[in-house]
């Protein structure tokens, strides 16, 4: 009869679930102080955070026909992507690009897990590739900048924490600006420095309010924006499965954990020599080897840290990788399953929809309205007359003038006062008389179809009630 051994099992700690990195036993805040971290994957961190440092400090001051490229003009209810102007009567659109962009946030973390989080998120570019890095030249490396906490205050650590306050302060505000440019246009930015603040007392303590707020983010409350604030954090927790993509210790690998010796072999051993490297770098304080946590944001630090003992004791990199863990329990790859496809057939049919409004999108709204309290007049010729109101939201650049037809019966149109002209990125309204022969209307309301024309191009037809006096 043939036996097989018994499987090695490994009681896994799980102590850690008990606490977090951030706060002490007596439950204090404990501020994190990471390494320095370099390598492979940082590097490819920096360049993608120089390109969006580009792009962030760069759009405000690019113009399509004399407006910014991108405006997000909330008072104003005025938004503008890639020169193309949106009004409230666009509102739809917004909410099929919400809904395209929820499902795109939920495909993506069910497949790569949070890297957005670390590769391109506002508040992780800016805090670790800006001002993390401003903090490692001012106050060195991991372990000065310990003992500079810990050292009590006198005329060094004084003088340290204010040159370091003032940058941080000086390049909030600096952020602050930029983005109040993305609200009221780069233009009304300057033009508001050269007034100075005694014309703008309200906008000035608004950017003041907003600088303060990115300086407490970045110089005091760092990471608890990822841990507590960031609702896309709390939602992995139903996102990811163990077929999603994240960063993930190779356990199979690595355990169990031992330092290096010469007796490895006869110690049974894995790779991982409990260096705590990865811990070391990680800007939230976690043990990437108890698994997948609500801290990790994908930054990837540990995996060059990993890497660099790795190559130094000469053994394979990656034990500490971008995987899934079920790949790593099976030995395997496989990226694609059932969900992700699903996922996938639904954000193309949503930005297939998404796409079609944006290019069937009309350039001016029309909304015809019956005055209130008027039935019909009598005219002098006989014909009977109704009086509506036209109201249009011309979304372009230019005046546009427009005219208006009778669709499915004869009649006349007169508008009231000058020629009917929509002007440029605004709302306008005018009444104008629906005139159309007696022996034509047979009921006491009879529907009528109004072409809303600009120049020869009919962009819409509506549909409205002429009211007569019945028989």
């Amino acid at each position: 009869m043939e036996t097989t051994a018994p499987e090695k099992t490994t009681t896994l700690d799980q102590s850690f679930r008990d606490s977090i990195a951030t706060v002490d036993k007596q439950g204090r805040r404990k501020f994190l102080f990471p390494k320095k971290p370099k390598g492979r994957l940082y590097n490819k961190r920096t360049i993608a955070s120089i390109i969006y440092l580009v792009v962030f400090f760069t759009l405000p001051f690019l113009k399509v026909d004399g407006e910014p490229l991108f405006l997000f003009n909330v008072i104003e209810r005025k938004f503008i992507f890639f020169g193309q102007i949106f009004w409230p009567q666009d509102f739809f659109i917004f909410a099929i690009g919400f809904l395209t962009f929820m499902v795109f946030v939920i495909l993506f973390t069910v497949v790569f897990g949070r890297v957005f989080c670390g590769w391109a998120c506002p508040q992780t570019i800016f805090m670790e590739m800006v001002f993390r890095k401003i903090e490692y030249w001012l106050d060195g490396d991991s372990s000065a900048q310990k003992r500079l906490a810990a050292m009590p205050w006198n005329g060094y650590k004084i003088r340290k924490r204010a040159v370091k306050i003032s940058v941080f302060y000086a390049l909030s505000f600096l952020i602050g600006n930029f983005a109040l440019a993305y609200v009221i246009g780069m233009d009304n930015v300057e033009l508001m420095i050269r007034e100075g603040i005694g014309a703008h007392p309200v906008t000035f303590s608004a950017l003041i309010g907003f600088t303060t707020t990115f300086f407490l983010v970045f110089y005091w409350f760092r990471e608890q924006a990822c841990l507590v604030v960031c609702p896309y954090g709390r939602l992995q927790g139903v996102l990811l499965d163990r077929k999603s993509m994240v960063v993930a210790y190779d356990y199979v690998r690595g355990e169990p954990r031992g330092k290096v010796s010469k007796t490895k072999e006869a110690e049974d051993l894995g790779d991982c020599i409990d260096c705590a490297a990865c811990v070391r770098v990680c800007p939230t304080g976690i043990d990437i080897r108890n698994g997948t946590q609500l801290e990790c944001t994908n930054c990837t630090a540990c995996i060059d840290a990993c890497d660099a003992i790795m190559v130094s004791l000469q053994r394979a990199e990656g034990l500490i990788r971008i995987d899934s863990e079920e790949n790593i329990a099976r030995g395997q790859k496989k990226l694609w399953n059932g969900r992700t496809k699903g996922y996938s057939a639904l954000l193309a049919v949503l930005l297939g929809v998404l796409v079609t409004l944006l290019v069937t999108r009309n350039d001016v709204d029309a909304t015809v309205l019956r005055t209130p309290g008027q039935i019909f007049q009598t005219q002098p010729d006989g014909r009977l007359s109704n009086i509506y109101t036209i109201k249009f939201a011309n979304k372009t650049r230019n005046d546009i003038p427009m005219t208006l037809k009778l669709e499915n019966m004869n009649g006349e149109i007169q508008v009231v006062g000058n020629a009917l002209v929509a002007p440029r990125e605004s709302y306008t309204q005018s009444p104008f008389f629906v005139k159309i022969k007696r022996d034509q209307i047979l009921r006491r309301k009879t529907k009528i179809a109004i072409g809303v024309y600009e120049g020869t191009k009919r962009i819409k037809t509506v549909e409205t009630t002429f009211f007569g006096p019945g028989y």
